[in-house]
């Protein structure tokens, strides 16, 4: 086997945001695309010379054929060691649980998280670091600048690797450990939930549930771990087969894309539990009968709830959330003693805050919840901690979040996605809205007296990094807020997100309609950035 030095040419820099670079397929399948970054990958991390590599996707289209590109690249610049998942396949918690455990220097992971899959679909990969967690800004920015420059890359002159069989091999010089994607990440779930309590919860012969996989990444988890390990009769996951294309689906586990779960969950008949996740297994969403729960809500309650579980008995040292994500956790935080972080978008963030200790539960409204046993969010564990509190606490979902309300108030929530729209009159609107920040303090809009208005800004306690126009904020006096922010997770055009949310204290008006409750605020946002003359739409295209 040898070692090939391909010359190539920068394809104009490929800048990574903070998921990565996500693509077209058909841009990743260029000659040299990926190389190029992958080159970029090694030639910026000492590290991996003579260290050891973790490498896996989500199955998605591309997948495998990537993977081989990658581990041929690996043993050329001399990766000591590769451990791959079986079948190419790895989730992302199940990567950064693999770093950790095995102490490498680092992980590709292959995805384009929740977005759809196929030949004319969507790809993506990223670099974590050996912390397990996605790389920090200083280690983007030097693989961007590295493919802004690059001049060649090194492959090794080699066979396919069969990725389907488990064992060591040879790749010259290079050990490539084919090995079970779901074990490690198995057995760290059952140290950390009460797995004899959810069986036995399983057995009682009163409880329903289905987990929909979504045909992506984490269907052979949910197999392993609720089927196999906790007794669930078979069947409970469903859509459970990985396919290259999610089953033609789209693998984000929400209201709008989830609707045969939710559908399952509705009527007297409906099952008692409902979740899902997408398309790498880092995000969730939880039913009970006729009841979503929030992703803002998850995280309060299971920061209030941590206790309960043998993972987090000792209790919590603190709780960090993405600013657009509600205020609930807030309140437990207060409750609990303990400090509470508002971060930019972005795991990378809380990562840092894991690493020095100062929390040990973070979520993101985005269906993204996760703690310090890894360093990325992580969907399947949330629904073993749901799973857990259903056993112990012997309450239906909607019990248990309605006696939260009850505890700490609800803060009512909505999210409405304008998906895809141009990006220049994206841009405009929000520099619109900067524009008006300085004059609304103190104006009256609808019935709300504006308290604060500004574009959030982010100072990291850890490292000092400074973060700055991470999303306009408009505050009310009466506790209301509305949050503006453009997505950086798609690959065509932006998606505008509009975030809304005010606090209510009175029980006995916690069981109205969200939607009805806070259609006032979404009149106001709408008119405040002139999102139709904008943005070309009238509605949006997901409300979660």
């Amino acid at each position: 086997m040898e070692t090939q030095i391909i010359t190539t040419t920068p394809f104009d820099g490929q800048k990574p945001g903070t998921s990565g670079l996500r693509k077209k397929v058909k841009v990743f399948q260029q000659p040299h695309y990926l190389e190029n970054f992958v080159q970029a990958i090694f030639d910026t991390q000492a590290a991996l010379k003579g260290g050891i590599l973790v490498v896996g996707g989500d199955g998605r289209y591309f997948n495998r054929e990537a993977i081989q590109i990658i581990l041929r690249m690996a043993a050329a610049n001399g990766v000591r060691k590769i451990l791959v998942g079986r079948g190419g396949i790895f989730s992302t918690p199940a990567v950064s649980c693999v770093i950790r455990k095995y102490k490498t220097q680092g992980g590709i992971v292959l995805s384009a998280s929740h977005n759809p899959g196929g030949p004319d679909e969507d790809f993506g990969i990223k670099f974590n670091a050996a912390n397990g967690g996605p790389a920090p800004e200083s280690v983007t920015d030097a693989i961007y600048a590295r493919t802004c420059t690059i001049d060649r890359y090194l492959t090794l002159d080699a066979p396919v690797i069969d990725l389907d069989k488990l064992g060591t091999l040879q790749l010259g010089e290079t050990a490539v450990e084919v090995m079970d994607p779901v074990k490690d990440y198995a057995d760290l779930m059952e140290s950390l939930f009460d797995f004899n309590a959810i069986h036995q919860l399983f057995n009682s012969g009163h409880f329903s549930m289905r987990f929909d996989a979504m045909h992506a990444v984490t269907g052979p988890y949910a197999v392993e771990i609720l089927e196999n390990r906790l007794g669930a009769m078979p069947g409970t996951v469903m859509n459970g087969e990985a396919k290259e294309d999610f089953g033609g689906g789209h693998p984000d586990p929400n209201l709008a894309h989830a609707k045969e779960l939710v559908a399952l969950t509705q009527g007297v008949n409906g099952l008692d539990f409902g979740a899902a996740s997408d398309g790498d297994g880092d995000r969730n969403m939880i039913l009970g009968k006729n009841f979503f729960v929030t992703p803002s809500d998850s995280l309060a309650v299971l920061a209030a709830n941590a206790h309960q579980t043998p993972g987090y008995a000792s209790g919590i040292r603190g709780i960090a959330r993405s600013m657009p994500t509600s205020q609930a956790a807030n309140r437990v935080a207060d409750f609990l003693g303990v400090e509470c972080f508002e971060t930019p978008t972005g795991w990378k963030f809380f990562g840092n805050l894991l690493d020095a200790g100062r929390i040990t539960l973070c979520g993101e409204e985005s269906f993204g919840t996760g703690s310090d046993h890894v360093r990325e969010k992580d969907g399947l564990w949330a629904v073993l901690f749901w799973l857990n509190l259903l056993a112990v606490r012997q309450q239906s979902v909607a019990e248990i979040v309605t006696d939260h309300w009850r505890r700490f108030g609800r803060n009512f929530y909505t999210r409405h996605d304008y998906e895809g729209v141009d990006l220049a009159g994206a841009e405009g609107l929000m520099d619109h809205l900067r524009i008006l920040l300085s004059e609304l303090p103190g104006k009256t809009l609808g019935d709300q007296i504006v308290s604060y208005a500004d574009d959030f800004a982010y100072t990291d306690p850890i490292d000092g990094s400074r973060s700055e126009r991470q999303g306009i904020r408009i505050g009310f006096e009466s506790g209301a807020r509305i949050v503006y922010r453009l997505s950086g997770t798609g690959t065509a055009g932006a998606t505008l997100r509009v975030y809304l949310e005010y606090f209510e204290p009175d029980p006995a008006r916690h069981q109205q309609d969200t939607q009805a409750a806070m259609q006032p605020l979404v009149l106001i946002a709408r008119e405040l950035a002139q999102i139709e003359t904008r943005t070309q739409r009238s509605e949006p295209d997901v409300i979660t």
